[in-house]
């Protein structure tokens, strides 16, 4: 341990040495009211930036307990403040050199308010942790601008987050927000609901590839027929739309906002900072987006609820297969949800957009059935209501599948980006035009069988005998000698999220042991994330925690898992 004034004249002195020298920088330093700790120093200009954080003691932040006396409070405050410290940092002027020089990396990547290794409120103090490129030119050490930057700009930055600075209102607002959205979260249930969304929200966003809210987009106003009133914790009464347990038909014209308030409802499982305009749109903590994925791999999943008699006898118990269709990919991805089981609140929920699922999976009306008499498939439309009587209630967004008015309890139509409960009209239309379609009593009973995992499936490995476990964006984890294609996982958009997952699977690789259920595994991966911290699982800044149910996709995505044979398949 020295002084940051020590750190400064040691730069001083490696200035113009080769970049290793940097290596004696590891180590903490005091100065300013704070410490500043550099755990890992990159090994050249090039390479993925050093680990550094900034260490303030509880008398120098001077952030009142009750701020973070709760995981919400923490969670919420936590997340305003890497915010705020991220902007600081970008004020920083950038020191110009090779490869990534001067770059100070404060990750957060996206409007959800999530549990985030970058910061940390704890009894010893607050905690920021980032990446730094340590400045070069060609491999050599850049120690005087790495001595402005990390002994006087970087603290100055930390400066932007003790209390005294901070903008109290503000924060208190994100805090209060976090919580609310936790309270109104955990009321859901006991109200019959499975997600609300509040009148006034602002649900569209300002492009494909962007999170921001649209400044002129049609302010959301709930159906007086399904307006609620709840109360929350630090808002008084909030009204607006609450969606009933049951299955929901979410239809309308093309462009008229089906979709985007679909995605609002299936991103509304964490809490949103303030003025994203959706953060008042909550649901059910175990909502699962589900959808077709030609080519994904499917291994041992039972889909014989859905898919049955196949050519050649295939078995559709545990099938496996490493090129899914449409309907296969989207069987598994419902028999996949159901198995991972970790709803906290007693109710469950599946989200479904038609433009993303395979129509025959859907439905088949009338005049397929008399024309296929030897149909593969038992449609989604005919064990929906079976959904419902174990738990599951679904949100289907559909343009042509009118055959879901038989079977919904409730239909929103959207007219110009507002919904309007056609619930009445549509059971009208239902009964003046009967659709003449055939509803059997499915054969098989609809459940998911718990899958015992290889330990080998899921080494990080490649054949070299080296782990690699990296993450590119929220799209692809590269995984030991694979890539697992993240692209479908609609309800994961954080990079950090994306990384812890990759961790987590490592984990499950540790803790296997040929006799666990990978649902156990792997809701025991993320309960020991919420028990030890992020830190435990890896030491990134980088990382977000994710939901069971994002972890349990991405699993389900990697090609080499592989499950052992079930000997009880045979008794359905």
């Amino acid at each position: 341990m020295g002084a940051l004034a020590q750190l400064s004249a040691l730069l001083h002195r490696i200035d113009g040495q080769g970049y290793g020298a940097y290596k004696r920088c590891k180590g903490t330093w005091d100065g300013r009211g704070l410490s500043l700790r550099v755990d890992h120093v990159q090994g050249d200009p090039f390479a993925t930036p050093s680990r550094l954080r900034l260490i303030l003691p509880p008398e120098a932040h001077g952030i009142p307990d009750s701020a973070w006396e709760t995981d919400e409070r923490r969670i919420g405050l936590e997340d305003y403040l890497l915010r705020r410290f991220g902007a600081a940092c970008e004020q920083i002027p950038r020191v110009s050199g090779s490869g990534r020089s001067g770059e100070v990396t404060v990750t957060v990547d996206s409007p959800m308010v999530l549990d985030r290794a970058g910061c940390s409120l704890a009894a010893h103090g607050l905690e920021l942790r980032f990446r730094v490129g340590l400045p070069a030119r060609g491999r050599r050490c850049l120690g005087r601008a790495a001595a402005e930057l990390l002994t006087e700009h970087l603290p100055a930055a930390a400066e932007s987050v003790r209390w005294s600075e901070v903008d109290q209102q503000k924060a208190w607002s994100w805090i209060h927000t976090t919580e609310d959205h936790g309270f109104l979260q955990g009321s859901l249930a006991g109200r019959g609901l499975v997600a609300f969304v509040r009148n006034g929200s602002v649900l569209p966003r300002s492009s494909g590839v962007s999170a921001a809210p649209l400044d002129e987009a049609v302010r959301f106003q709930s159906p007086v027929s399904m307006q609620v009133t709840l109360p929350t914790l630090h808002h008084g009464d909030v009204m607006g739309m609450g969606i009933p347990a049951g299955v929901t038909v979410l239809t309308g014209g093309g462009f008229h906002g089906k979709t985007t308030l679909l995605e609002a409802i299936q991103h509304g499982v964490a809490p949103h900072i303030p003025g994203d305009g959706r953060e008042w749109t909550v649901t059910v903590s175990d909502a699962v987006k589900v959808r077709s994925e030609d080519g994904r791999s499917i291994a041992g999943v039972n889909l014989s609820p859905f898919i049955r008699n196949l050519p050649f006898d295939r078995d559709t118990r545990q099938f496996i297969t490493p090129d899914a269709s449409g309907s296969t990919s989207l069987a598994a991805d419902i028999m996949e949800a159901l198995e991972i089981g970790t709803s906290l609140l007693g109710t469950s929920l599946l989200l479904m957009d038609e433009d993303t699922c395979a129509t025959n999976l859907l439905v088949r009306d009338a005049r397929m059935q008399d024309l296929v008499l030897e149909e593969t498939i038992v449609p989604f439309i005919d064990r929906v209501r079976e959904l419902l009587d174990q738990g599951v209630s679904t949100i289907l967004v559909t343009g042509g599948g009118g055959d879901y008015l038989d079977v919904a309890d409730f239909v929103l139509l959207m007219e110009d980006y507002l919904p309007r409960d056609a619930t009445a009209e549509a059971a009208a239309v239902a009964h003046r035009n009967p659709t003449g379609r055939s509803t059997g009593v499915p054969e098989n009973p609809l459940r998911a069988r718990p899958r015992i995992p290889r330990k080998e499936g899921l080494d990080p490995r490649k054949r070299s005998g080296k782990v690699v476990i990296k993450t590119r964006g929220v799209s692809t984890i590269q995984y030991g000698g694979e890539d697992i294609d993240l692209t479908a996982i609609d309800q994961l958009v954080d990079y950090g999220q994306a990384r812890a997952i990759g961790a987590l699977i490592g984990n499950m690789h540790r803790e296997c042991d040929g006799r666990q259920p990978l649902a156990q595994l792997i809701r025991a991966s993320v309960e020991r994330v919420s028990r030890e911290g992020l830190y435990a699982l890896e030491d990134s800044p980088e990382l977000a925690r994710p939901r069971a149910q994002e972890l349990a996709k991405a699993v389900n995505r990697l090609r080499s898992l592989t499950v052992l044979p079930d000997p009880d398949a045979n008794r359905d």
